[in-house]
């Protein structure tokens, strides 16, 4: 079984690393139901038929953008911030690796060149879509363990 970490302050989930060695047999659905963003991994045999079908129509209220990036390539540092934007801690993220950002704040250096694919609640509403602030320096990076699920 692989790894799934927890990036929390105190008991808030900030976010959720599913590294690259994350295995299960089936459908494992990761985020609880009231998250705005599902995130599922799923592991098949050859030969596993999946229903054809078209998705119903579902007005839902999205209030808070929650977004997912998968790593394809390189090293990305992930500085997390709570919601009064104070520095808590980093995670580095490798290819193959997906994260999940839940809540609170979040920046990002490019340690080794990295391609990546984002996935958000649309449209993107540019600037009125987030606030930017100064983040933290290099020297200034903290590593911590992870809660492993």
């Amino acid at each position: 079984m692989g790894q799934i970490e927890e990036v929390k302050k105190r008991n808030k989930l900030l976010a959720m690393i599913i590294r690259n060695n994350y295995d299960c047999d089936g459908v494992d659905f990761i985020t609880p139901n009231e998250y705005s963003q599902q995130l599922a991994y799923m592991h098949h045999p050859t030969g596993k038929s999946i229903s054809a079908h078209v998705h119903n129509l579902v007005h839902r209220n999205v209030v808070m953008t929650q977004e997912v990036l998968f790593i394809k390539k390189g090293v990305l540092r992930v500085d997390f911030y709570d919601e009064y934007e104070d520095y808590l801690e980093s995670r580095d993220l490798h290819a193959g690796d997906i994260i999940l950002l839940v809540s609170g704040g979040h920046g990002f250096q490019v340690l080794e060149e990295v391609e990546m694919v984002e996935v958000k609640q649309g449209p993107y509403a540019g600037d009125a879509d987030k606030k930017r602030f100064v983040g933290i320096e290099t020297d200034q990076v903290i590593y911590r363990g992870g809660d492993v699920k």
